[in-house]
């Protein structure tokens, strides 16, 4: 299980400690102090679950997700994996085991769909070691697990929006993680390029049970895809759980302060949010 527990993160050289004030509420959650990304969040990840991170922009999503993947560490709480503070890991150790897919990925040279994904291979590489057989073998079950091994010798920058975000997810198979971490995976697609991602994504689940966190705006896309939802806004978590409990009209209204239908659809088989205005 990934589980984060009483995390308080802010982007500033300054220190956070975990003092409290009389009060209770934590000392760096004071007005006037530096402002926090992530303020006080505890979330527990099931093995094999997909959980949804929801919320407005600038709501501390990706912020989370940082943390998750231990790319910046907390101010005070901790992250942990099946007990073991992320913390506590080599970078190398924890890329074993955790792998990110960032929103957009803009590599520095005009490498091929196989060399991006090969360089999910990296952390299980010693210094100056170069891929071998039985990396490039598993570089290609994960192309061909995300329907991408026909275009292994294109140039990466030439794929559509939709072929390029299927083969970063590739590399993150590569990387045989247990948890993948999702940072807006279906953005700047269209329809039928969403549509794929998110049936490749519940493949993915289901046949290599990889746990996977998942921040995204498409409140849809969530309700289609997530067991758990985690609701956040100004930092703080105002709700995680079943997406079927969660994701109500009145939670909507409180995340994004609009007015919405949530209902059960019968042919998609899930909850579908249409919004219907600014709630006043």
């Amino acid at each position: 299980m990934l589980q984060a527990q009483h995390l308080f993160f802010g982007y500033s050289s300054i220190r956070f400690t975990p003092d409290t004030t009389p009060t209770g509420r934590h000392a760096s959650d004071r007005p006037g102090t530096t402002s926090l990304a992530v303020r006080d969040v505890s979330v527990d990840i099931g093995h094999g679950s997909i959980t949804g991170l929801l919320g407005p922009n600038g709501c501390g999503k990706t912020s989370l997700l940082k943390l998750l993947a231990g790319i910046v560490a907390p101010h005070s709480g901790q992250v942990t994996l099946d007990g073991q503070r992320l913390s506590a890991l080599s970078r190398r150790a924890v890329a074993r085991q955790i792998a990110v897919v960032p929103q957009e990925t803009h590599p520095a040279f005009d490498y091929t769909a196989l060399e991006m994904v090969l360089m999910g291979r990296h952390p299980h590489l010693g210094a100056f070691q170069i891929e071998g057989p039985g990396d490039i073998g598993l570089a290609y079950d994960a192309l061909d697990a995300t329907g991408t091994a026909h275009l292994a010798d294109r140039a990466y920058m030439t794929l559509s929006g939709g072929e390029k975000q299927r083969v970063v997810i590739a590399s993150a198979l590569a990387q045989q993680p247990r948890v993948l971490l999702l940072d807006e995976p279906t953005a700047s697609l269209d329809l039928g390029y969403q549509l794929e991602v998110a049936a490749l994504l519940r493949q993915l689940s289901r046949e290599q049970d990889v746990t996977m966190v998942m921040a995204t705006h498409d409140l849809n896309l969530a309700a289609s895809m997530c067991d758990t939802l985690a609701l956040l806004r100004d930092g703080r978590l105002l709700g995680h759980g079943p997406t079927d409990e969660v994701l109500t009209a009145a939670m909507v209204r409180q995340l994004y302060d609009v007015e919405a239908d949530v209902q059960q659809h019968e042919r998609a088989g899930h909850l579908t949010v249409t919004p219907v205005r600014r709630a006043g």
